[in-house]
């Protein structure tokens, strides 16, 4: 027993010993390789611990780009166990397809490898004996990629910087950054930067290992030069001559500063203006000179002595001076100004001396010259206000003047624009006059423009003149009452209304109330408040009584002149309950004061009707005369229309021309032409031809002619009486058909025969008779 744990205690120191010397041996191959940093690094990986004690691992390394026409060797698979035919199997990344063992346990790799595509490869191996039995279980092993110097840096963007001019040295501008896809711990990773002869490398430098750009001068003026560009480059391996570079271009902008003063670009500005320039509106502009950028001009001008009352200077968007007007010129009183202009910088955000301290001109002489302007009249005022009292003629509210600011001095005419105003202006004198009495009830002002115009055709100008009417006490006082009636039972002293009144004029009123009449029923108390009370002053009073109550009351307004009114307050008649609310009233008419006016207005119409009553009485009178004269003529008239323009049928009747009987029987005028030319009578034209045996028309024998129609048509049965002899004159004024009746044209003037309708029967023989004549010797002249 004791000498097999001795044994045992053996087999154990030697497999530690064997172990240790595993890893000296790892040491070295690393020392061989790699540097002390990297050396740490992978000693401390999972792949020099082993998890069974009969694996015996040596660290495997791969170069990367490695050509592998062939596969080739990196290491071999040991295991402490002692067997005489064994088989080695690798699973993991890249098993069997990159990396393949034989039964030796050699371990080769078949085609070239990337670090920087993988670094690492993990795998794990088992032992087979010959009998294909597992001698050593899964064991992990890692295949490492060495790097090689095979990528070149690499600029991931463009890089622009920028700086304050006048910066201290070693101010930042910006920091430039390279990438390599080498390993970073070994030198093919570790860059170094420089500024390249291509470009500008007098103001700036950079560090060669972080990037950073900084300022190697305190001199950097913007004015002189606004940019710069430097060309930095990158360089693998530390910097060596053998490292890949890389090059970049980087911008850098010069920032502006106040660093400069504003100067004037002249000694003397010389500037012309109308003495009609506005005012606060520019005169000229003052130009200056500062070579910072515009946000950084800050120039302050100023106008010394008391031409700044006169004349102001303000910066405009480019930061010159604008020359402002502030009082208005006038070429008359004075046709020249000259003063001096200072302009200076803002000290407080001036950070340096100026550049142009000792050259910048600060002052400057500015001549302005006053041009003469023909100008319109000026009125003493801007604007007029007059008062006239109402009800009044004034001659002389007052004066409008304008005079000619111009040297020629002309005479001013005045003239009110507006036609129908009440106020009259002389032209000569401006003096404001009435031309009819104002009343302040119905306008208390008038506003109207007056021109004055240089005569006698020259500029104009216009004012507004307002006349405020002065009110007088010429209203007299009206009655307010609430609707006042009185119970049946209201006692002694019972108040039945209150009274108050109303004034139009404008002054405050005093009103006090009295009974114009005294009245036996009621009392009016005065409480000197401008109302009074209505009170029963004695009964009874009866709903049945005919008798209407009321009383007349007194009004004075208390003015000057004192205005007094009278009004008859009608009282209703009421049957109240116990609470004094009306049941049953009696209504009584309630007769107010009218005025003046109303009265002449109700006047005035009344007359209006009475005359248009008179002459339409008149006018029926004068027809009924002309009828009755007719019917004493002796002769039976009908109703002859006459219609002059195509109305609205029967009914549209508008005059009546009875003569043309008369004339048809005596002088043919009917039918007579404004030549005078004798022409056939109407009724000669419509006479029955001689073969009838039914009498006829003769010359002046109207009479006998019309009872003969009539006659007829009251024997023919079917036919419509001749009352109305309608003469259709013509269609109308403006139609260009000319006349449509057959009254003025003769039967002859047709071709066609109207016997025939004689035979139609007794309806159509008058029209046979009209048209049946075709001879001219039934014709007859008057």
């Amino acid at each position: 027993m004791m000498m097999a744990f001795r044994l045992r205690l053996w087999a154990t120191g030697l497999m530690a010993l064997s172990a240790a010397l595993v890893v000296h041996s790892n040491l070295l191959v690393v020392n061989e390789k790699e540097e002390p940093a990297a050396i740490v690094r992978k000693e401390s990986h999972p792949v020099l611990f082993r998890q069974k004690r009969e694996w015996i691992w040596n660290s495997l390394y791969v170069e990367e780009e490695k050509p592998a026409p062939m596969p080739y060797k990196i290491g071999q698979l040991k295991s402490s166990q002692r067997v005489e035919v064994k088989r080695f199997k690798i699973d993991g990344e890249g098993a069997n397809t990159i990396f393949t063992v034989d039964n030796k346990g050699d371990l080769f790799v078949s085609r070239s490898l990337d670090r920087e595509e993988k670094s690492e490869y993990h795998l794990t191996a088992k032992m087979f004996d010959g009998n294909n039995k597992l001698i050593e279980d899964t064991g992990d092993f890692v295949v490492q990629v060495t790097d090689i110097n095979d990528n070149s840096p690499v600029f991931p963007r463009t890089y622009n910087g920028s700086i304050l001019e006048r910066s201290t040295i070693g101010t930042k501008v910006v920091e430039v950054r390279a990438t390599d896809a080498d390993d970073a711990t070994t030198a093919n990773g570790e860059l170094r930067y420089s500024l390249t002869p291509d470009g500008d490398m007098s103001a700036f430098d950079i560090n060669s290992v972080t990037g950073r750009i900084t300022c190697q001068v305190s001199t950097l003026d913007r004015e002189t030069r606004s940019q710069y560009v430097v060309v930095v480059k990158a360089q693998d391996l530390r910097g060596l001559p053998s490292g890949s570079t890389a090059t970049t271009s980087v911008t850098i902008t010069i920032e502006d500063i106040n660093d400069n003063i504003a100067s004037f670009t002249q000694r003397t500005y010389d500037l012309e203006v109308p003495e009609n320039h506005k005012l606060n509106e520019k005169i000229g502009t003052l130009q200056v000179e500062d070579k910072d950028l515009n946000q950084n001009k800050e120039p302050i001008f100023s106008i010394p002595n008391e031409n700044h009352k006169m004349f102001s200077i303000e910066s405009n968007t480019d930061k010159d001076g604008n020359l402002m007007l502030k009082q208005p010129l006038d070429y008359e009183t004075r046709s020249s100004y000259t003063f001096t202009v200072t302009v200076r910088e803002n000290l407080k955000n001036l950070r340096f001396p100026a550049d142009n301290a000792n050259s910048a001109l600060l002052s400057a002489l500015v001549n302005i010259r006053v041009l003469d302007v023909d100008e319109p009249p000026v009125f003493s005022q801007p604007i007029y206000t007059f008062t006239v009292v109402e009800e009044r003629l004034v001659n002389n509210i007052g004066t409008i003047t304008a005079r000619d600011p111009d040297k020629a001095n002309k005479s001013i005419r005045y003239s009110i624009l507006d036609k129908d105003c009440p106020i009259a202006i002389n032209p000569v004198t401006g003096q404001l006059s009435t031309l009819r009495m104002l009343d302040r009830e119905l306008e208390a002002t008038h506003m109207f423009q007056v021109k004055a115009q240089e005569e006698p055709s020259g500029l104009e100008s216009f004012i507004k003149v307002d006349i405020i009417v002065q009110d007088i006490n010429d209203n007299k006082p009206e009655l307010a009452a609430d609707d006042i009636f009185v119970c049946e039972n209201d006692a002694t002293n019972m108040v039945i209304g209150t009274l108050r009144a109303t004034d139009k004029d404008d002054q405050p009123a005093s009103f006090s109330f009295s009974l114009a009449n005294p009245s036996s029923n009621f009392s009016i108390k005065d409480y000197g408040n401008n109302s009074a009370d209505v009170m029963v002053k004695q009964g009874p009073f009866n709903l049945d009584d005919p008798k209407d109550y009321s009383v007349e009351v007194r009004i004075s307004d208390g003015g000057r002149p004192i205005q007094t009114s009278i009004t008859r307050l009608a009282i209703k008649a009421c049957r109240c309950d116990a609470r004094r609310v009306p049941t049953q009233c009696k209504t009584a008419a309630l007769r107010m004061g009218v005025s003046v006016h109303a009265l002449i207005a109700i006047l005035l119409c009344i007359l209006t009707i009475l005359v248009i009553v008179i002459l339409f009485v008149m006018r029926k009178r004068y027809q009924k005369d002309s009828l009755a004269s007719m019917k004493n003529s002796g002769e039976i008239h009908e109703q002859l229309v006459t219609y002059d323009e195509e109305g609205g049928g029967e009914m549209d009747t508008n005059g009546y021309d009875v003569s043309i009987l008369t004339s048809a029987c005596h002088d043919g005028s009917l039918l007579r032409h404004p030549d005078h030319h004798p022409h056939p009578s109407l009724y000669a034209m419509v006479q029955k031809p001689t073969h009838h045996a039914q009498p006829t028309a003769c010359k002046g024998d109207m009479a006998a002619m019309i009872e003969v129609k009539k006659d007829e048509a009251d024997h023919d049965r079917d036919g419509f009486p001749y009352d109305t002899l309608h003469i259709y004159g013509y269609e109308g004024p403006e139609s260009l058909a000319g006349s449509l009746s057959s009254l003025d044209s003769s039967s002859t003037g047709s071709n066609l025969d109207y016997d025939f309708l004689n035979d139609w029967g007794p309806r159509f023989r008058t029209l046979a008779e009209l048209y049946g004549v075709d001879r001219p010797d039934y014709y007859h002249q008057y």
